[in-house]
């Protein structure tokens, strides 16, 4: 995501962190309960070693890196999906718009999709999706600019890691949510949205049966560069859908701050892979911690900066507002008074 500084002032205001108001319910405690900063800490160690040379789309470290979250799903006991299990497989010669098409196509051109479903419980609603997502893709290397690899810990290793434990989670626990939850982490972001748009022209669930989509993005650096961002979350396009109602109110639940950037939260909406949903219909939103931070883009976004207990702390809020949507019989919808929203709003009432 790019990102731009607002004021500090009113960043420091709004992202101050709020006590609990009530407990989360019962029914949710164990999944928030498995979630570990300690795993993730573990998993982000390797995602972002320079064995995996900064995981640029395509490349042999990107694929080394679907492969491990593909085990992760398939250790969590998730279902499959894709043209092959847990993989949904596009050539990366005919999906990048960036490409000089004069070009000799590109020699490691297949990229992947990782993908894995958790089935809901309730005879009806089970066949309605909510999709949690991240990039795992990064910019690669760039040789001559400081040790050459550019590790994307926080951008977006951070997220990659939070949907695995969200996955993990989710699948073992006893009671299954009502309505299915679909996991996904996508390829080519940094060239634009690439696999979640190829996702959104390609889905291997119903669209029109997607609820909603939560992107996760940036959760992991607490050093924001307009000032300290501890147990604290904004939300793009907070108030285009009551999706950001709904993780407000978990926030209230687990003394979490969730919030409205007052510059980034609308114009970074854009800027995410909840976008290539969006244009589908699907409520969907990214969650990050700091939109600027030091390192953003650079060589130096390592595994070691990463706050691993705020970032469990913001994923168990976004675990209970997964839960919250996936048991209720009402899905998210677009805000019909806000014009930001209208055209997100007028392609889902399409599809109906």
């Amino acid at each position: 995501m790019l990102a731009t500084l607002a004021s500090a002032a009113s960043l420091a205001s709004a992202a101050t962190p709020s006590a609990p108001t009530a407990a989360a319910p019962a029914a949710a405690a164990p999944i928030l309960d498995r979630i570990s900063a300690t795993a993730m800490r573990g998993n982000l160690a390797f995602l972002a070693s320079d064995a995996l040379e900064g995981r640029g789309t395509p490349s042999r470290g990107l694929d080394i890196a679907a492969e491990f979250i593909a085990s992760q799903f398939r250790a969590a006991g998730l279902e499959p999906l894709g043209d092959e299990p847990y993989f949904q497989t596009a050539d990366w010669n005919q999906v990048n718009p960036r490409r000089d098409k004069n070009a000799a196509p590109t020699a490691p051109a297949k990229v992947r999709n990782v993908v894995g479903i958790l089935r809901g419980s309730d005879p009806v609603l089970k066949d309605s999706y909510i999709l949690v997502t991240a990039h795992y893709d990064h910019v690669g290397m760039k040789p001559g600019e400081g040790d050459g690899i550019f590790n994307g810990a926080n951008d977006d290793g951070s997220g990659t890691v939070s949907v695995i434990e969200l996955a993990k989670a989710f699948a073992a626990n006893k009671e299954r949510p009502k309505r299915s939850i679909v996991f996904m982490t996508v390829f080519g972001e940094e060239h634009g949205l690439v696999g979640s748009r190829y996702y959104g022209a390609n889905p291997l669930v119903p669209i029109e049966k997607t609820v909603a989509g939560i992107n996760i993005e940036q959760v992991g650096r607490t050093d924001d560069s307009e000032g300290p961002q501890q147990r604290a979350f904004a939300v793009t396009g907070y108030d285009f859908s009551d999706v950001g109602d709904i993780l407000k109110k978990a926030g209230d639940q687990t003394g979490i701050k969730v919030w409205k950037h007052p510059v980034n939260s609308d114009k970074y909406f854009a800027h995410s892979d909840n976008q290539a949903l969006a244009d589908q219909g699907i409520p969907a939103h990214t969650v990050s911690v700091a939109y600027a931070f030091p390192d953003y883009h650079g060589a130096g976004d390592h595994w070691d900066k990463i706050d691993y207990e705020n970032m469990a702390a913001v994923d168990r809020t976004v675990a209970l507002a997964i839960w919250n949507i996936a048991n209720s019989s009402e899905a998210p919808k677009w805000s019909k008074s806000n014009p930001k929203a209208a055209k997100y709003l007028g392609v889902q009432e399409g599809r109906r």
